[in-house]
């Protein structure tokens, strides 16, 4: 199993790449840098490929409605040239209040939105003139919606890799079932090992039926949090304030992923008090009323014998990569941290 940390989007660079100098040391197989409303994550993996050697470097994840479909691919083989083949091209849909409250942009058709990306993406890498005629992208742009002068190009470069891995982030059945057909890897939030298969196992199943056998087989990533250390019971309330964000208020009542996803794993009523109580106002009560059960279940928290149990679950769910966020206050203990988490997993 490979062994990854989510980056700090909001960080300084420079401390940043001092940090994953020493990850890369320590023997992380993979760094992440989420793209939220701060500073874009293209910059920073550029800045993270200059001054390292061996570790991957992922975006985590590039929104699709914020990038042109050839502009993700320019910039993914951009990344995987100045990386020298180490980039990993993590993309999803977000949601609403990101893509409309800050990008101004409709949150429209996501599936089929990322389907046509990853089609696009894969042409420009082959360095196919790209002509593509979906129903949200049509390129070269027909005359009716354009000047018309418009013609088929392909990439002037030639990319290190045609095939750069695509990682999608994805929750719901539908999501789950396409990326599964055509996706090299996916990306879910919250994974419970134990309930997983419960809630996903027949997108899953039907969407691998339908996956071509040249995209070999479907990486999982998932995103614990970890902490290795006999005072579980008094970190674990420290994971609390960001379920208690994304199953509270993430979305409104009946359009939200996470909270729907919560209550698929068992915990309906818990998934709904989280709920009222942050569209109150009441953060504090939300965040009191995520059970225990839950933030143990899909976090790596715990002494070093329950972490390697944890583990042992989580691969045998199906998770491929572990990319970890450690709830370590000091680049000296995350680095260390990390470097017994490894210990750990090997």
């Amino acid at each position: 199993m490979d062994i990854g940390m989510m980056l700090n989007y909001s960080g300084g660079f420079r401390e940043t790449a001092a940090e994953v100098g020493e990850l890369e040391k320590a023997g992380v197989d993979i760094v992440i840098v989420p793209e939220a409303y701060s500073f874009d994550a293209v910059s920073q993996l550029g800045y993270l490929a200059a001054v390292t050697e061996k570790i991957k470097l992922a975006s985590g994840i590039l929104q699709i409605y914020t990038r042109t479909p050839s502009l993700t691919a320019m910039t993914a083989a951009g990344l995987d040239f100045v990386s020298d083949g180490r980039f990993v091209l993590g993309i999803g849909a977000s949601g609403p209040q990101v893509i409309e409250g800050f990008h101004g942009v409709p949150y429209d058709a996501p599936l089929r939105r990322t389907r046509e990306i990853i089609d696009i993406c894969r042409m420009v890498w082959r360095r196919d003139r790209v002509e593509y005629d979906g129903r949200s992208y049509q390129i070269p742009l027909p005359a009716e919606k354009g000047t018309g002068l418009g013609k088929p190009l392909k990439l002037i470069n030639h990319p290190v890799r045609e095939r750069i891995p695509i990682v999608v982030a994805a929750l719901g059945p539908a999501s789950v079932k396409q990326t599964a057909e055509i996706a090299d890897a996916w990306m879910p939030m919250f994974f419970h090992p134990e309930r997983a298969r419960d809630v996903w196992g027949d997108s899953l199943d039907a969407g691998l039926a339908k996956r071509s056998d040249d995209l070999g087989s479907l990486d999982v990533f998932a995103s614990p949090a970890l902490y290795i250390g006999d005072d579980a019971d008094a970190v674990l309330p420290s994971v609390k304030p960001q379920i208690a964000l994304y199953v509270g208020g993430m979305g409104a009542r009946g359009k939200n992923f996470y909270n729907d996803l919560v209550s698929q794993y068992g915990f309906e009523k818990e998934a709904a008090l989280i709920q009222d109580l942050y569209l109150e106002g009441r953060k504090d009560e939300a965040t009191a009323a995520v059970p225990d059960d839950l933030a143990r279940a899909i976090n790596l928290i715990g002494s070093p014998g329950h972490v390697k149990e944890r583990v042992a679950a989580f691969a045998e769910a199906g998770v491929t990569t572990l990319a970890v966020t450690p709830l370590a206050r000091t680049s000296e203990q995350r680095v260390g941290l990390m470097t017994g988490f490894r210990a750990l997993v090997d």
